[in-house]
């Protein structure tokens, strides 16, 4: 009898739990048993396993070999269990005579031929290989992208007698090295949207703040334009931020791509998305839009021709900055702290308070669009702004207003305020920190009391209001919290019912 001990990783959300591959040898009829809860993909891997150590030139033993994957209770999936299957029985069957692999994690998906191919999660891996204090071994398409993450040991292998000859005859395997940071692409500029100039102030305190916003107005007035120019305005991520938005697209069938690495992403899904498809979902979960968009923002045009259902499910995350995903066989939590804006028409026909064309809806068709959000998705939202038809001679002029640019300096700095503040932006402040962060002056205290009475606000909108003065007040480089803000931020719930 021999056995080979090596570890694995097998992705859970974005963490990654250590997997032992246990490999034993015995006498008997030949054979090649998985156990530990293998799904499809790992079942197959004895084929590509055998396929690929006879094109390398190692005997594929002629013994009963029984690879056990524990922990038992967790389903494996994911073909970068190939290289340390082939690795384990390697070890177990003395071909890889005097090599130490106490010290290392592997992951790859073997080819017939005996090639590496990349995985899915690097990053995930590279973060547990680290914390563990192992080093590991990828396919080199994959290693540049776990190299990103910072202090991990990633060597890179391009077959499977690489790694065979690096502890057979101990040649190196080149350390992986990360990507350097791209620089930001050309957003397109709020310059080139006309008019719209409580729109842009209102885009301007959402990038600040991270707020969420709904823009309502009819066709063609320039909703989708300023969406699409948000990013350009939006404060640069951090290094943790970066790690934890390329953890998650890592995880995607599409992977990572490195020159997008720090940038924040931006979404859009169709309106004909399902509920899994925006929070995730399958019976291998795999991360939705909400958290294809963590540390970014999600863009939701045509609101209402969303299915009721869907946005829905959107009311958790947007309060707690997760998506919990509950399965019969495991749970999986994935980061979702995204920034909504949605845009909508003011009716079905999209022509309510039109300056030129006529509404041809009848009250009851508006009042049934309009129910299509209900109150409490609309109380999760921060703001709301109409955008207007802008006039002949607007829309004919020379460009107005400022540059996304000049716009952005003052994001960033309204941003730094925050974060030395309270080590957050505005909008995922908690009841407490809204409490020790955001109390105004004695003159804003009493119009909001005002507000409280004449609009009906609840305690999440009113919390809101709060932490929108808050924002406006950043961007006037204010301490304190004046009844101008309070009055400003009050004005962009108004829409919200």
């Amino acid at each position: 009898m021999s056995l080979a001990l090596i570890y694995s990783r097998a992705l859970e959300g974005l963490t990654a739990q250590a997997v032992s591959v246990e490999v034993h040898l015995a006498n008997g009829l030949p054979a090649f048993n998985l156990v530990g809860l293998p799904e499809a993909e790992v079942k197959e891997s004895r084929e590509r396993v055998r396929a690929a150590m006879a094109v390398a030139g190692f005997e594929f033993p002629a013994r009963r070999i029984t690879v056990n994957l524990a922990p038992a209770d967790l389903p494996k999936s994911s073909s970068h269990f190939d290289l340390p299957i082939a690795v384990g029985i390697l070890a177990a069957s003395g071909q890889l005579a005097g090599a130490d692999l106490t010290h290392f994690e592997f992951a790859g998906e073997l080819g017939l031929t005996a090639g590496l191919r990349p995985v899915r999660g690097a990053i995930a891996l590279a973060r547990a290989a680290t914390e563990a204090g192992r080093i590991l071994i990828l396919p080199a398409q994959s290693a540049p992208e776990a190299a990103l993450y910072p202090g991990a040991d990633v060597r890179a292998a391009s077959s499977l007698q690489d790694i065979c000859r690096f502890f057979t005859h101990k040649q190196p395997l080149p350390a992986a090295v990360a990507p350097s940071w791209f620089a930001p692409p050309e957003y397109p500029d709020l310059l080139d949207v006309r008019g719209q100039q409580q729109a842009k102030r209102a885009l301007e305190i959402a990038a600040a703040g991270q707020h969420s916003l709904l823009l309502v107005g009819t066709p063609g007035t320039g909703k989708s334009m300023l969406a699409q120019r948000l990013p350009g305005l939006m404060p640069p991520m951090g290094i943790d931020q970066a790690l934890e938005t390329a953890a998650v697209r890592s995880l995607t069938r599409k992977g990572l791509d490195v020159s997008q690495f720090g940038l924040r992403p931006y979404r859009a899904p169709h309106h004909t998305a399902s509920a899994p498809a925006l929070v995730g979902g399958g019976s291998n979960p795999q991360p939705g839009e909400i958290s294809l968009a963590h540390n970014g923002i999600l863009f939701l045009d045509e609101l209402p021709e969303f299915d009721r259902k869907v946005l829905e499910v959107l009311r958790e995350p947007l309060e707690s900055g997760e998506v919990n995903i509950s399965r019969a066989a495991h749970a999986v939590t994935f980061p979702a702290r995204f920034q909504l804006i949605a845009a909508m028409n003011p009716c079905p026909c999209g022509y309510l308070g039109h300056p030129k064309r006529a509404c041809r809806c009848t009250p009851d068709q508006i009042a049934r669009y309009k129910a299509k959000l209900s109150g409490p998705f609309l109380d999760r939202l921060d703001m709301a702004v109409d955008v207007p038809a802008v006039s002949d001679t607007t829309l004919m002029g020379a460009a107005d207003g400022e540059t996304s640019a000049a716009i952005a300096l003052r994001v960033a700095a309204a941003h730094h305020r925050a974060l030395t503040r309270q080590g957050k932006a505005n909008a995922a402040l908690n009841t407490r920190e809204v409490d020790e962060y955001c109390q105004p002056e004695e003159a804003a205290r009493e119009l909001l009391h005002s507000a409280l009475q004449r609009l009906n606000l609840s305690a999440r909108s009113f919390h809101r209001v709060l932490k929108l003065a808050r924002t406006i007040a950043d961007l006037a480089q204010s301490d304190t919290i004046s009844a101008a803000h309070v009055a400003e931020a009050i004005q962009y719930r108004r829409g919200l019912g």
